[in-house]
């Protein structure tokens, strides 16, 4: 996660391990020594949230913003924060998106907004070929489209997060490299690396480890 730019918004498909992901960059940033904000955009899945790791990202220093109502009974959403003056606010800015075009239409508000920013931003679609709808590097692609439909917005690389959850095996993470780099090839994106649990040891180019924060409610 090298050279990471000031902002970073994370889109995905659903499943695919974008929030842990999302964990992970915060931390990492964080160990800079820099000041790091992570928004919560994430309005359609209520299982699987940033807004759930309040505790943790205060031990290291990193600002969550979520939406009103977030983690409450009367859990409906409002996207209540100034985006536009966050992001010009010094330090990075991590924004965990939306699964799908529907949860990318609430990024789409901020689209003009973010454009002031465009040399300074990178849009990454986390993709993960054992989730339905996007098990070939077509419909990876598709799905990857619709989402920038959806937001106004282009993304600048992929991030392949290809996993089983707690079946993740070596196997399955390096027989989704080939996926990956088809998938970035029809995209004319960079893949930026192949994500793996910390407790796994696969072997492949541009690889990096990620620890697992979230987790299924029933896990």
């Amino acid at each position: 996660m090298s050279n990471m730019k000031k902002i970073t918004i994370v889109t995905g498909h659903y499943g695919t391990g974008k929030t842990n992901y999302s964990v992970n960059l915060a931390l990492e940033a964080a160990r800079t020594g820099e000041p790091v904000s992570i928004v919560d955009l994430d309005i359609v899945n209520p299982y699987f949230r940033t807004a759930d790791f309040g505790r943790l990202f205060a031990e290291h220093g990193v600002t969550m913003i979520t939406p009103d109502y977030a983690n409450s009974n009367v859990d409906i959403p409002v996207l209540n924060f100034d985006l536009e003056r966050i992001a010009s606010d010094p330090g990075y800015l991590i924004v965990d998106v939306g699964g799908d075009d529907a949860g990318a239409t609430a990024l789409g508000r901020y689209a003009e907004a973010f454009s002031q920013y465009a040399d300074c931003l990178d849009m990454l679609y986390v993709v993960n070929c054992y989730r339905y709808l996007t098990k070939t590097p077509q419909e990876a692609l598709t799905m990857m489209y619709e989402i920038e439909q959806a937001s106004h917005m282009k993304h600048t690389g992929i991030v392949n997060n290809s996993n089983l959850g707690c079946e993740t095996t070596v196997a399955h993470i390096e027989s989704s490299l080939p996926f990956a780099q088809e998938l970035a090839r029809q995209a004319d994106l960079p893949l930026l690396y192949t994500t793996y649990d910390d407790r796994l040891s696969p072997s492949g180019v541009g690889l990096h480890p990620v620890h697992v924060h979230v987790r299924p409610i029933w896990d």
